[in-house]
């Protein structure tokens, strides 16, 4: 099909002309006939999630690529080569009591879990995970964050705590902040712009989602709380420079190691464990209080699963006769790779794309200096565009736009966390783009 060129996608002192393409990304988005990137593509109003398995994604040339979110299934052939190191029987008359450990303040949090994220972040060397601190495992991030957001306010506040982020900030902060409309906190928007003589909650994210940079607080007030959410603190998407040792930490298993999901029981709920390390015995107190209403705890089969594939994880790293390369290297090598071919195409673009760049630093783990890979390529298109809408319109990929991060529309986020079959997708059609913008 022959459409006209945008005038944006024109190159500088280049005549509009008439350009040919193979598909008509626009109206195939408009009318919304396949669903990409979850699973295989099917019917929208037959569309569904494996139980048990999840099924290669099946692209074809007009399929629409979904690179919104961050499913960091990049790291399945990996761990489908590991066969049977992370597989465990469970019997009928195990894990039936409520209580993990009753002399534990964390009372849900299995002792072996407990073993596995202090040994973990000890090999690795990215927190402080000392005696004297709190391990809060939840279920998921967003409960972990709800639960440090009711311990860090209090009901005797005339007014609800601000919450505040710097912006770009995650998405999902003032929705899950909102959510519940708690008269505890409330959303306040970007850190940069608050002017407000009152406490609050600031929000740290570093490596930062969605642009990867390094980050501290920004208010430094008296009476300000702070949350530093370290999910991509890991040695594949960063350089380790130090052990991070913060009142309030979260991580995530995730993000952590790639599994964002054990479906659990007959209501096939996803889990996708984080943990929280915490000084204060009485805020751990408060967060152990909020999930113990919330959910009673944490599933016992879940938290078995993560601690034997910390473990793994941990055994690997600390074994110098391994042949193969441990889970980190691995990550390391595959997030490198995919940011080095994302930049030779994103170069081509006649500066219609940029990407951020980001200092080498000494990482502690590796013992080298390293570079910055982000789990999430921070995508910028020129000035007056709507990043977002062009990679939509003009290339088939669905991205999650500057606007959600309080930032302006030019930017865009796209995950690198995908599958192989769908990066390799978004680097043809912008190889394809950049074709048409240099006349080809």
């Amino acid at each position: 099909m022959c459409v006209y060129m945008h005038p944006y996608l024109i190159p500088q002192g280049t005549n509009p002309k008439l350009v040919c393409r193979k598909v008509e990304f626009q109206s195939l988005l408009m009318e919304a006939k396949m669903v990409v990137g979850v699973e295989t593509v099917v019917p929208a109003e037959k569309s569904e999630v494996s139980v048990a398995t999840r099924t290669p994604t099946t692209l074809f040339s007009n399929s629409v690529v979904d690179l919104a979110r961050g499913d960091p299934i990049l790291y399945e052939p990996y761990w489908k080569k590991m066969g049977d190191r992370c597989k465990m029987i469970i019997s009928a008359d195990e894990l039936m009591s409520y209580f993990s450990n009753s002399v534990n303040l964390c009372w849900f949090l299995m002792s072996e879990l407990d073993r596995a994220i202090r040994r973990l972040h000890h090999v690795v060397g990215n927190a402080v995970v000392d005696d004297d601190r709190f391990i809060i495992v939840g279920n998921g991030s967003t409960q972990i964050f709800h639960a440090l957001l009711y311990a860090l306010s209090s009901p005797d506040q005339p007014e609800p705590i601000s919450v505040i982020a710097a912006a770009p900030f995650y998405s999902s902060y003032p929705m899950e902040t909102e959510f519940l409309r708690s008269r505890l906190y409330k959303w306040a928007g970007d850190a940069n712009r608050f002017d407000e003589d009152q406490a609050y909650i600031e929000v740290v994210t570093s490596p930062n989602n969605p642009d990867g940079s390094i980050r501290g607080t920004v208010v430094n007030r008296e009476g300000g709380k702070c949350i530093h959410d370290l999910a991509y603190y890991w040695p594949q998407y960063t350089t380790i420079t130090r052990k991070a040792d913060h009142d309030v930490m979260l991580f995530t298993f995730s993000k952590a190691t790639g599994h964002a999901g054990s479906r659990i029981g007959l209501k096939l709920k996803p889990y996708f464990y984080s943990w929280a390390i915490v000084k204060d015995k009485a805020i751990a107190s408060k967060m152990v209080t909020f999930i113990e209403v919330s959910s009673i705890g944490v599933s016992k089969e879940s938290q078995l699963r993560a601690s034997t594939i910390l473990g793994v994880i941990a055994d690997d790293c600390q074994n110098p006769k391994l042949k193969e390369v441990n889970f980190f290297k691995h990550g390391r090598r595959l997030m490198s790779n995919r940011w080095k071919k994302l930049r030779e195409v994103v170069m081509k673009s006649n500066g219609v794309l940029s990407l951020p760049e980001y200092p080498q630093g000494y990482c502690k783990f590796t013992g080298k200096y390293t570079d910055s890979n982000p789990a999430f390529a921070w995508l910028r298109c020129k000035e007056g565009l709507n990043c977002e809408d062009v990679l939509r319109e003009e290339c088939g990929i669905m991205t999650r736009g500057g606007t959600s991060f309080g930032v302006e529309a030019t930017y865009t986020r796209v995950s690198m966390l995908c599958s192989d079959a769908e990066f390799n997708f978004m680097l043809e059609r912008l190889s394809a783009f950049n074709g048409t913008l240099n006349g080809n």
